[in-house]
């Protein structure tokens, strides 16, 4: 019995000495399964959703991100973009049907967070998502505060004020001289579209599409719910009262002037049917209006494919909705919120990531030339011949994807100057802060009248803004609607909560 004990003994201790020795063999010989093991096995993956146009290499750019992540913080994404058109209803199903996903791009990020939408982010900005709270300017975090003090969102590192800039083919302005600083009201832009529509009839002298523009910001109010319910007061004033501004004498200017342009044929005739977005590349077009900080001009003149300038017409006010610009939330329910914040920590201070997915692979959809700036490599035909105006096989959508500060600047045609993030940095120090700013109603009980408004404002909005129907037979049908549903008793909601705001905010 004890000889029988000896040799299970020393069988035991070989088959262990043999076993250890295979293990450290096999390590020597080739890798393991995977570099993961210090995150305890496989990485965890994440589903992420954004707006933009599914790219052709979005695939392959998402393998690659994930070979680089995966290694650093044992996370990768399946990373999937929805069109613009379709991403907000996309997001909404999501939500409502609870279906999984762990991050998303968040437009409307206020009604989403009180409808619970969202993970509370405080405790995780203090420990693990510490790093990526210090690398935002703190007024960003100010401004996406909710009202029970949480963070529920990662805002974008980028300009805090989002001025209106009207934008004008440099060509055409060289060709005739025009200063176009002096163009800052509407009604003064009607002489230089004449000339325009006279001397330059290839050209559409003022193109504007359905979300139209917000002229109203020219005379200092912004939104306070959000752009489809027409409740606006003025920024600076910090005693304002809330409006509806299609009761002011503001808005019957702008609707009066918009309507003369459209009559003169200075509004392109398909405005309240256009979809929103930027212009065709390439198209002929003088006057455009679009929101942008410092040198805005140099990313406009590569989308359009020929050199723009712009004068900015607007404040440099930061408000609610320009610090809520670009988002990104965690999901509720998601089952990994410390993978989450591990992603968004990367994200917003690795720059090899960040331009990752700004830029798309280095050598396959870019270059960098001798100044360390992004050079995209054009598509290819089948003979390897650039395709003139092709769409990019991969493009990040800049705003909404974590902190510009840590990405390349732009070479090529029209280049970015080299000091570019430093332009933004004193652009950032200099903004005035609206005497609103983080403040966010909360009309949950009254969620009935904001669906009821936001179906008068599509059915009434796009057809006034742009000049296309008679003001005095559409704007009282307008505003009576608005009435009947409901839009004064929600001003007066908004007022009181305003009112109270204020008192705590003093």
């Amino acid at each position: 019995m004890l000889m029988r004990s000896r040799h299970r003994y020393i069988f035991m201790t070989i088959s262990l000495i043999l076993l250890l020795t295979i293990n450290m063999t096999g390590c020597s010989r080739q890798p393991s399964k995977n570099n993961y093991d210090k995150y305890g096995g496989d990485p965890v993956n994440l589903i992420y959703y954004t707006i933009g146009e599914p790219d052709k290499d979005l695939q392959l750019v998402n393998d690659k991100i994930n070979e680089i992540m995966a290694p650093k913080i044992g996370v990768t994404i399946t990373y999937i973009k929805v069109g613009w058109q379709e991403y907000e209803d996309r997001l909404n199903t999501l939500i409502s049907a609870g279906s999984p996903f762990d991050i998303a791009f968040a437009p409307n990020y206020a009604a989403t967070a009180m409808r619970g939408a969202w993970l509370k982010l405080d405790d995780y900005l203090t420990s693990l998502g510490k790093d990526l709270y210090d690398n935002i300017d703190p007024t960003f975090w100010q401004g996406v505060r909710m009202n029970d003090g949480g963070i529920y969102g990662v805002p974008t590192n980028k300009e805090l004020a989002v001025r209106d800039h009207w934008m004008y083919p440099a060509s055409i302005v060289k060709k005739h001289n025009i200063d176009i600083t002096k163009y800052n009201t509407l009604e003064s832009l009607e002489p230089l579209l004449r000339m325009i529509r006279q001397e330059e009839p290839s050209y559409i002298p003022m193109e504007l599409d359905q979300d139209s523009q917000n002229f109203f910001a020219l005379y200092g109010y912004e939104y306070v719910v959000n752009n489809k319910v027409p409740l606006m007061v003025k920024s600076l004033d910090p005693s304002a009262k809330v409006v509806n501004i299609f009761e002011t004498k503001e808005a019957r200017q702008v609707l009066d002037t918009l309507r003369r342009y459209y009559k003169e044929g200075f509004i392109n005739k398909d405005a309240a049917l256009r979809e929103p977005g930027g212009l065709k590349r390439g198209a002929k077009v003088f006057w455009k209006s679009s929101g942008g900080g410092p040198l805005s001009e140099t990313t406009w003149s590569k989308d359009r494919g020929y050199k723009v300038v712009s004068n900015p017409v607007t404040p440099t006010v930061v408000t609610t909705e320009s610090v809520r610009g670009g988002i990104m939330a965690v999901n509720a329910n998601t089952k990994h919120p410390v993978e989450c914040i591990k992603f968004l920590n990367l994200l917003n201070t690795d720059p090899e990531i960040r331009n990752l997915f700004n830029y798309g692979i280095e050598g396959v959809h870019y270059t960098l030339d001798e100044h360390g700036q992004v050079a995209p490599i054009p598509s290819k035909d089948s003979h390897g011949d650039p395709i003139p105006d092709a769409p990019a096989s991969y493009a990040g959508v800049q705003y909404t994807q974590g902190n510009w500060f840590i990405l390349k600047t732009m070479g090529g045609d029209n280049p970015e100057p080299l000091d570019k993030w430093d332009q933004f940095r004193k652009y950032n120090a200099e903004v005035i802060k609206s005497s609103v700013l983080g403040f966010t109603p909360d009309l949950s009980k009254l969620t009935a009248q904001t669906d009821n408004i936001e179906m008068i404002w599509k059915k009434y909005y796009p057809s006034l803004m742009t000049g296309s129907v008679d003001v005095d037979m559409i704007l009282p049908k307008f505003n009576e609607e608005l009435k009947l549903a409901g839009i004064d008793e929600i001003r007066q909601e908004v007022q009181k909560q305003l009112d109270a705001w204020r008192g705590a905010n003093r």
